[in-house]
């Protein structure tokens, strides 16, 4: 199975998985076609695919590929 890296880990890589279906994944919660949060919350994350930051409007669009590099960060309260 094809695999790119997330967060520094290797990670499987399912056919035409876009990166919004990644990141739900990740944060194991359900997200709108334009990024948001299905339940109304806030998100509070940003991501780059390979080195790039990539706009929460796009995730949608953005075809994943093998071998692809991919920063989730999630902001965090606190100090």
């Amino acid at each position: 199975m094809p695999t790119l890296t997330v967060n520094g880990a290797a990670h499987p890589l399912a056919d035409g998985a876009s990166l919004l279906d990644l990141v739900a994944a990740t944060i194991d919660r359900p997200l709108t076609a334009d990024g948001t949060p299905e339940d109304g919350g806030r998100l509070g994350v940003a991501v780059a695919l390979d080195s790039v930051v990539v706009p929460r409007s796009r995730w949608h669009d953005t075809r994943l590929a093998e071998g692809q590099s991919v920063e989730i960060i999630t902001a965090m309260q606190g100090g």
